[in-house]
């Protein structure tokens, strides 16, 4: 099966002490025929023989010698057990930090398609429980399957050595225990898949709810996202109920057959021994472990329905083992050994998500150093332009260049080192401002960081908190305003010293005094190189632009600086009346 040499794959470093543990399960198991063996030697000897009482007087050593035995194997088999499982825990554990260390990588590297794709809820499902039942498969499972077998076959190969008429009817209910379980497996694998879907569903609407906890509450929606989980919990605990009733179902017929092992030997083992082809010693080691036969037969149901459960579990993570960016390195990728420049290029630029165009024949120069304004109505196409420069997608048609090269043709980490966005949506860690600041770089000394704030006007409200900068935010920025986080997000873009910085209309949130301060601090008092190009809708930051750019429906439809475009009719102009509030004033003069 593919899934079992996936786990072969990830087990390397701990194959030579899984290997181990397996081989210990088999000895470990074998022991246990040592016990019923020197118990059938004491008992045809010193207790059911004819001449047990001379023997007991004459043999007192041998007596002793047996006792012993049984207690120092007993002993062997308790030790070796302890490393065996110590074993099987030091493999399975270093095999599950791998497989999580490399999934949690995969997901980190992958483009901004594959989020588009995977909920989070499922993804956290794949990382906890899934995870945690591969490591069931290997710590247990599969165990537990070599364990059943060893000690099965040891027990058999034990009983036909004492006689093979008693061996063969214990034997006779073999296939049975298989048929019903080959019945169970067909009708367990997609119980078991309805279980993993239902089980992703439900922790993806926890996770929505709880991170948007303050939506929930702003529409007093509580009792609408209670009902929605309470359906999705129910759709859950329906699904593991089925599963459990497939399993139910079985599970009788296979724990009839494993009991009527006993009987059977109650029956044929009281026959063999009145025709005296069994000694009563040689019936009680038979007797006493028979166990080790009807246990393995028991557990077969048990293991298979794990083995589903497993294959649902491991699928899901394959899934995203296996999913490859579409987004990387070239093989003729350049590494710049400098800083880049911040010349940007859109020659003839078109981008498409399936079937429908976004962007249609972009074609713009941005020069180093320039201030430049990105407008247009809402799904224009404006986020998506500046997404293509650092590579969070590719364009379908044309190419764009910084320096004057094609970003398919800069290394990843370059490209996106120089690359600075601040986006509206703003997403801060629960740690310290000042950690969220220094994001970009760990190592930025403590005067920078501040240096930073001061530039995104965030380091007054800053200084008035409890700890200043040492404060901790909650998730995603809980505590602060809007405002608030969009300038700490704002000052961990400048912390990395760009070559290009990306705002994405960033100070929508704050008043109009802040932003003022904040566009004067990006216009005259950085103390390094920047393009700086920005998504905005007031006027107030577009004023000062070199260039400004205007979107409709994924084109240019015109390009100038603000006296340029408002000397023009369009959109620009529109949205300068409207927010200057000239069409008011003239109308108010003409109802005068």
């Amino acid at each position: 099966m593919f899934q079992l040499k996936w786990l072969w794959h990830n087990m390397k470093g701990s194959r030579a002490a899984y290997i181990m543990a397996l081989m210990l399960s088999i000895l470990c198991n074998a022991l246990y025929i040592a016990s019923p063996y020197f118990q059938s030697r004491v008992i045809d000897t010193f207790i059911s023989n004819d001449n047990a009482a001379e023997n007991l007087k004459n043999n007192t050593g041998l007596l002793w010698e047996l006792l012993i035995a049984m207690v120092l194997f007993t002993l062997l088999r308790t030790g070796l057990q302890y490393a065996c499982q110590m074993y099987y825990e030091i493999s399975s554990q270093g095999m599950i930090y791998r497989i999580r260390t490399f999934l949690f990588r995969k997901i980190e590297t992958q483009d901004m398609e594959f989020y588009d794709k995977f909920r989070t809820g499922d993804l956290m499902t794949r990382l906890t429980g899934d995870l945690d039942m591969v490591r069931h498969m290997v710590s247990w499972v599969i165990k537990g399957c070599v364990e059943s077998l060893a000690l099965f076959t040891a027990s058999m190969v034990y009983f036909f050595t004492i006689d093979w008429r008693t061996a063969l009817c214990i034997l006779a209910m073999t296939p049975a225990i298989f048929i019903i379980t080959r019945l169970f497996s067909r009708r367990a694998g997609p119980a078991y898949r309805n279980v993993r879907e239902t089980s992703s569903a439900l922790n993806t609407a926890a996770q929505e709810n709880i991170s948007g906890n303050r939506v929930v509450k702003a529409f007093a929606k509580e009792d609408y996202e209670i009902e929605k989980f309470r359906s999705r919990d129910e759709a859950y605990r329906a699904a593991n109920i089925k599963a459990a009733k497939v399993w139910l179902k079985f599970q009788p017929l296979i724990d009839l057959a494993a009991g009527s092992l006993a009987v059977i030997l109650l029956l044929f083992g009281g026959w063999f021994m009145i025709e005296q082809h069994l000694t009563m010693g040689q019936y009680v080691a038979i007797s006493g472990l028979l166990w080790a036969v009807s246990n393995p037969m028991r557990n077969m149901g048990n293991y298979v329905n794990d083995w589903f459960r497993f294959m649902a579990s491991a699928g899901k993570i394959i899934e995203v083992y296996y999913e490859a960016p579409k987004i990387i390195d070239r093989p003729d990728a350049v590494e710049e050994s400098e800083k880049l420049k911040g010349d940007i290029e859109f020659r003839h630029v078109s981008y498409h998500i399936g079937d429908k165009p976004i962007l249609k024949d972009l074609n713009f120069t941005i020069k180093a150093g320039e201030n430049v304004v990105i407008m247009g109505s809402t799904g224009s196409g404006k986020t998506s332009l500046i997404n293509l420069i650092p590579r969070f997608f590719d364009c379908t048609e044309g190419e764009v260049l910084v320096d004057g090269k094609n970003v398919r043709m800069h290394k990843l980490h370059t490209l996106r080192s120089n690359i600075s966005i601040a986006t509206q949506d703003v997403l801060l860690y629960s740690d310290t401002i000042d950690s969220n600041i220094a994001f970009g770089n760990s190592r930025l000394e403590e005067e920078y960081v501040r240096r930073c704030a001061e530039l995104a006007a965030a380091s007054e409200f800053i200084e008035k908190l409890p700890l200043k900068y040492d404060t901790i935010v909650g998730e995603r920025g809980v505590g602060l305003s809007g405002g608030q986080k969009q300038r700490i997000s704002l000052a961990r873009a400048l912390a990395v010293r760009p070559a290009v910085l990306i705002l994405d209309d960033t100070t929508s949130a704050v008043d109009m005094e802040t932003e003022s301060y904040i566009q004067h601090s990006l216009g005259e008092e950085l103390d390094f190189p920047c393009t700086k190009i920005m998504i905005a809708q007031r006027i107030s930051s577009s004023k000062n632009a070199d260039k400004i750019i205007i979107l409709e429906n994924g084109r240019i439809t015109d390009i100038g600086t603000h006296a340029e475009l408002i000397a023009r009719e369009g959109y620009y102009k529109q949205i300068y009346e409207l927010q200057s509030g000239i069409n008011c004033a003239a109308e108010s003069e003409v109802g005068a």
